[in-house]
């Protein structure tokens, strides 16, 4: 789909439309297609849900792949082996940032996101193709690991892109309501890799998901993976992108690394403190909390994954209003609100899950699923605001893929290490209220964005409204 332009006009203050660059300098709003958004948006989160199906998938099953690929006497040991293939991909993370994040400012953002599926949807899909332990004998954990770090690589530049993508394309006004569609994308994602495992789990015989019924969810990558990609190959440009590309010199603008990361070392140390409480918060509560109940405190693993699977369809329900919340009072109260939640809470939730039956289990885990959206839904439209247009993708990728590689993804690894080494079952509460404290100070610097044009781009209007002294 091709938008039309808006006829040339020498006033600055004439709006384009959503897919064509202004011509008249920067004070020229445009004027955003709800058409094309609504499929910039859903391209975007269909990319995200698929990440974050196979990484729900993995969290899930771990117990199983444990099995699989890391033979033991020791349940724990294989939890610890399995966690660590799960946190080397993260490993890579920034290394895929630093190519894709400077790529998609180079030669523009929907072809990087294009190209981040195909590997995403490849590594995906060859885990569900190994061989077992026992067929292979060690050449199975190395092949797992191989995919897994094509799967890390293409993640370094899958979020920051596709954020940047839906903030690039929102009008100022609804940034917030339609970036936290990119965060119901994870949801989606992590509800059916977990329905899909709780499915299996509950139908198969522990012999038959241990012999083939975990290659499934894998394998159903591929699919995913050409619908995903066939959606973003449709799509245009970003119109930000589109005057970046006007205002170079040549066809595509050139930015040195060191203006990436130097000339944004503030925006990108912000970045990092308020990712680190995101994701750290994100992947104990998503990735950690079901092998918790089932290695730790012995529920059933059924009964386990129903619980988070119910926490999940809450979030979801609640994602789209708290994304519209952040449009009318602005991110940082909500953001603030998720960290002063997380310290408070965090201990007595666990409690409540440690100690109590189902019930108690299912309201502690609850409370923080509610306190997650407050990230979910503000940093979508947050974090892209941090950076001018002409480096966005790339200092974004960066601030966001090493605290993710650092703190967000070795999560499940840290805390069960943590636990073995001191007995302590409440380490996840610990852990997220540090996280909170630093993310707390990140949201006291950082200036608010609701409302505002992104930085090094024009303001973004909606079709039929008008903006004073635009």
């Amino acid at each position: 789909m091709t938008t039309a332009q808006v006829a040339a006009s020498p006033s600055s203050h004439t709006p384009r439309k959503t897919g064509t660059a202004p011509t008249h300098g920067p004070t020229a709003p445009t004027v955003t297609d709800p058409a094309l958004v609504r499929r910039a948006v859903k391209a975007a989160a269909l990319g995200n849900a698929m990440e974050w199906f196979d990484f729900g998938v993995y969290s899930y099953i771990a117990v199983t792949l444990g099995k699989v690929f890391f033979p033991s006497g020791d349940p724990t040991a294989q939890l610890l082996s399995t966690f660590g293939a799960f946190a080397a991909a993260f490993l890579v993370r920034p290394l895929g940032g630093m190519v894709f994040g400077p790529l998609g400012d180079r030669v523009g953002r929907q072809k990087v996101l294009a190209l981040t599926m195909i590997m995403m949807a490849a590594g995906t899909f060859a885990i569900g193709l190994i061989p077992s332990y026992a067929a292979i004998g060690v050449g199975a954990p190395v092949l797992l690991l191989a995919a897994r770090l094509v799967q890390g690589f293409s993640t370094g530049g899958e979020y920051a892109g596709a954020s940047t993508f839906i903030a690039e394309y929102a009008p100022d006004r609804r940034r917030g309501f339609l970036g936290s569609w990119l965060e119901f994308g994870t949801l989606a994602g992590y509800i059916g890799g977990a329905g899909l495992v709780t499915l299996m789990t509950a139908l198969l015989s522990s012999e038959d998901l241990l012999s083939w019924g975990w290659r499934i969810p894998f394998l159903i990558a591929g699919p995913m993976g050409i619908i995903g990609l066939y959606l973003r190959m449709r799509l245009e440009e970003t119109p930000a992108f589109a005057a970046e590309v006007e205002k170079a010199e040549s066809s595509r603008p050139k930015v040195p690394l060191r203006e990436t990361v130097a000339g944004q070392w503030r925006a990108l140390l912000l970045c990092v403190g308020l990712v680190l409480v995101f994701n750290v918060t994100d992947y104990m509560l998503l990735s950690y909390m079901p092998s918790y109940l089932t290695s730790e405190l012995g529920y059933d693993a059924t009964h386990g994954l129903l619980v988070v699977l119910g926490v999940m369809v809450l979030m979801m329900i609640v994602q789209p209003f708290a994304g519209a919340l952040t449009d009318r009072i602005g991110r940082r109260p909500v953001i603030a609100a998720g960290c002063a939640g997380f310290l408070v809470l965090s201990v007595p939730a666990l409690l409540l899950i440690r100690d109590g039956g189902l019930l108690a289990v299912a309201v502690g885990m609850g409370a923080l699923g509610l306190l997650l959206v407050c990230f979910t839904a503000a940093m979508p439209s947050a974090l892209p605001a941090l950076f001018p247009t002409r480096v966005r993708y790339g200092s974004l990728s960066i601030g966001f893929n090493v605290p993710v590689s650092l703190f967000g993804g070795t999560t499940p690894l840290v805390v069960t290490a943590l636990i073995g080494a001191t007995g302590d079952m409440m380490m996840p509460a610990y852990y997220m209220m540090a996280a909170a404290v630093i993310g707390g100070f990140a949201v006291w610097r950082m200036a608010e964005s609701a409302g505002r044009p992104l930085p090094g781009s024009p303001p973004s209007l909606e079709t039929g409204t008008r903006r004073e002294n635009a």
